[in-house]
């Protein structure tokens, strides 16, 4: 049977000798964008169905890393073995004819020297075409494949660049692994393109104590079951073999417990990639798709190993800032605190107080300060000792922090003696029932060493603005009235004194 004259539909228009219409054609077509491979597989179904009784036909791709055919265009039925039968060919060498076999036929797609499908014919009167209508369609459906794989992988270069440069441009300004962990998995979900995506930090212990979800149905309960398991005795982690990812293409094969991560975000497909630090692992991301099983490709398999690497590098660095912050802010809290109460110090009331002062200043607002020295603890420390007069002075910070307010101050100037700072306009009587309420405290008996120990103490105090203009004079206020509150208490048993105001 002749085939010239079923061909010549395929050109822009009819001409006399087959194969030049069958090169024009071409011409006009390759002149276009690149098609889909099953654009012209369907392109060439009714030439083939009149040439060669054709009842069904499948493209495979050929993936060279791999070397594992892939089904990626399609007419008819399917047969059961149809993939067998295209592998077939590779048994023949690269130049031979394509032979039939019974119905069917699988012609080599080569381009270049290099082989980049099959393409499996079934039908009644295969051997009815010619070869050069043959080598035409497979040159044809090769190149079609290879530009197609060319444009598939400027994307995937192009998508995964992107996501890699999002990944390190977010994860290097993330402050704590937790931020870095909520970030890797969010670039998974993306990279990946899948419906979920999770990732599981692990503290030093090597125990799951982080957990964060992407696109799942509810939050992140469930995800918590893991919390505080060991990641090494969890099903996902012992699937990864030797720190490698580990691609599943159905979930229902894996070895995975009912209630775990896998389940519990019902993924029949996933993706597992561990963290593995210099020291360690620190965690691992999980991500995946719920509707159906996915067939994952090389290409996932080399992102995943990238995304593995990567974000091992963005939980580390995030780690080290977050200590160096820590670091920071313990040196901060040095400076500015009392090493033995924890109570702010000196240098910190003096800034809080400017500022303060500062700000009542430019609204009209009113500051109170005290100055508190306590009444016997030169006894308790002479026979008690130093040890029982350090836990005196802890206990009484802990009894002036539960008489103030919590936008209040309390600071230990030093020694045995504390300041108060009151904020939010307080003014003579709203002052004069703080000290009362603490002396009234501080006159209860303290338990040092199963030891009861009495003493008391004596405030005194000064008003913004009415005292004071500047915190400077509210200090030496505030210091001068404690003096007179001190002389009071040996003289008439009282325990505090406002400062006398200013008089200009």
């Amino acid at each position: 049977m002749s085939v010239s004259s079923e061909i010549r539909p395929l050109g822009p228009e009819p001409v006399d000798e087959p194969q030049e219409a069958l090169l024009a054609a071409l011409v006009a077509f390759m002149t276009k964008d690149t098609p889909s491979v099953q654009h012209v597989l369907d392109l060439t179904r009714t030439h083939l169905e009149r040439a060669a009784g054709l009842t069904a036909a499948t493209v495979f791709e050929l993936d060279s890393e791999t070397g594992l055919l892939f089904p990626t265009a399609q007419l008819g039925e399917p047969g059961k073995r149809d993939t067998l039968t295209a592998g077939k060919v590779f048994r023949l060498a690269a130049g031979a004819a394509p032979k039939v076999t019974g119905e069917q036929m699988p012609i080599r797609l080569r381009i270049g020297g290099q082989t980049v499908g099959v393409l499996l014919l079934t039908g009644s009167n295969l051997d009815e075409l010619r070869p050069d209508v043959l080598a035409v369609l497979a040159l044809h459906f090769a190149t079609t494949l290879q530009g197609l794989a060319a444009e598939k992988q400027r994307q995937w270069v192009s998508h995964n660049t992107a996501i890699i440069r999002r990944l390190f441009e977010e994860g290097m300004a993330a402050t704590s692994v937790e931020a870095a962990g909520r970030i890797l998995a969010g670039a998974a979900a993306d990279g990946f393109r899948t419906e979920h995506a999770a990732v599981f930090l692990i503290d030093a212990a090597g125990k799951i104590d982080y957990v964060h979800g992407v696109n799942l149905p509810g939050d992140d309960s469930a995800l918590a079951t893991v919390l505080g398991q060991a990641i090494a005795q969890t099903p996902i982690w012992q699937a990864i073999k030797d720190g490698k990812v580990s691609l599943v293409n159905d979930a229902a094969t894996a070895n995975v417990l009912p209630n775990g991560p896998v389940r519990s975000m019902g993924m029949k497909s996933y993706i597992a990639m561990p963290l593995m630090s210099t020291g360690g692992p620190v965690g691992m991301i999980l991500c995946g798709d719920s509707s159906a099983p996915r067939e994952w490709t090389f290409r996932d398999r080399i992102f995943a190993e990238q995304l593995s690497v990567e974000g091992t590098l963005i939980v580390d660095s995030a780690g080290m800032r977050q200590a160096a912050q820590a670091h920071v802010a313990q040196l901060s809290h040095q400076a500015f605190h009392d090493s033995l109460t924890g109570l702010p110090n000196r240098s910190y009331l003096i800034d809080r107080a400017e500022r303060v002062v500062t700000d009542a200043a430019s609204h009209g607002g009113q500051v109170a300060l005290m100055v508190l020295d306590l009444n016997g603890f030169k006894q308790v420390n002479d026979t008690e000792g130093h040890q029982a007069g350090d836990v005196l002075l802890q206990q009484v910070a802990k009894r002036l922090l539960g008489a103030v307010r919590d936008d209040d101050v309390v600071s230990r100037l030093g020694g045995d003696e504390f300041a108060i700072l009151l904020t939010r306009d307080p003014d003579d009587t709203v002052a004069a029932a703080v000290a009362d309420r603490i002396c009234d405290r501080l006159r209860e008996p303290f338990t040092i060493e199963g030891q009861q120990v009495t003493v008391g103490g004596s405030v005194g105090y000064a008003l913004f603005p009415e005292d004071a203009t500047d915190y400077e004079a509210l200090m030496k206020g505030a210091d001068a009235a404690m003096y007179e509150a001190k002389r009071d208490t040996k003289k008439y048993g009282g325990g505090k004194r406002r400062a006398r105001p200013q008089v200009s």
